[in-house]
Parts: C-alpha cells; sequence; structure tokens
C-alpha cells in the first residue's frame, strides 16, 4: 500500500502552481494577464490560464468575472493554508501509520528539543488545556446520558 494514494497527491501543488499562489498572496487578485506578467519565467497565456483553472477547481481561488476577464483571489491567506496542509499532513499519517500517533508524536518530541526547548513547554500547556477540554465535554455528555 503506498503512503499516499493519489487522491492526496492532487492536493499537493507542483511548482508552477505553488510560484502561482505566492503571487496572489503578495498581491491579493489579479487577473490571467496579471499573473502572467508577476512570474519570474514568461509563460504562455494558456498556460497561466490553465493553471488558475487548476487552482480554482481545487478549491484554493476564488474567481469573479468582470468585463470579459476573471480575476483570481486566495480562498485561504497563506498561514491558514499552512495550517490546513499541516493537519492534512498528520490526517494522512495517522490513517496510515501503525502505531497510530505514537511515532509522529515521538519524531515531533525529538525535533522540537532540538530545535526550540521552549516549545516543549507550549506543547505541554496545550495537552493540558486539551485534556480539560476533554473531560469537560466527556462530563457534560455524561450528565446528558
Amino acid at each position: 500500500m503506498p503512503f499516499f494514494s493519489d487522491r492526496d497527491r492532487k492536493r499537493d501543488l507542483g511548482h508552477l502552481e505553488q510560484s502561482v499562489m505566492r503571487m496572489l498572496w503578495d498581491r491579493g487578485a489579479g487577473s490571467v494577464r496579471d499573473v502572467a506578467g508577476w512570474l519570474e519565467q514568461p509563460l504562455a497565456y494558456n498556460t497561466v490560464m490553465t493553471t488558475l483553472d487548476r487552482l480554482f477547481k481545487k478549491g484554493l481561488l476564488d474567481r469573479t468575472k468582470r468585463d470579459r476577464s476573471y480575476f483570481y483571489s486566495p480562498r485561504f491567506s497563506l498561514p491558514e493554508w499552512k495550517r490546513k496542509q499541516a493537519e492534512d499532513m498528520v490526517a494522512r499519517f495517522l490513517s496510515v501509520s501503525e502505531g497510530k500517533g505514537e511515532l509522529i508524536v515521538s519524531c515531533l518530541l525529538d525535533n522540537v528539543e532540538k530545535h526550540d526547548a521552549a516549545f516543549l513547554d507550549q506543547l505541554e500547556a496545550r495537552i493540558k488545556q486539551k485534556r480539560r477540554e476533554l473531560e469537560k465535554r466527556e462530563s457534560e455528555e455524561g450528565r446528558l446520558a
């Protein structure tokens, strides 16, 4: 069984898609012609149009029609996109790994310790907060049952 399915890979962005998204995150919105002009390498209008359409179909862009042109804008901010990517990666990993979260938690803690010991304190505080939320939810469900 492959680690990631074809469906998972379709959510990943290619090099050109990443470049287009960076341009739109930096500038807010633009037409096909605008985006083509912003890119470092010259590309055919149809290539840029196809790329924007793919990003729209993947749910990453909104598009509105003005006169005879579509204008594209990011549906998510860059921080929102990064968070969604991280959530998806963890969910995919947990869905295929044996031992569930044990491996990912171990790797996370080992790497955090190497780079930022203060972050361990933040993780511990978040875990305690989540545990309290879970206990409260379970308590409320017990009263309703």
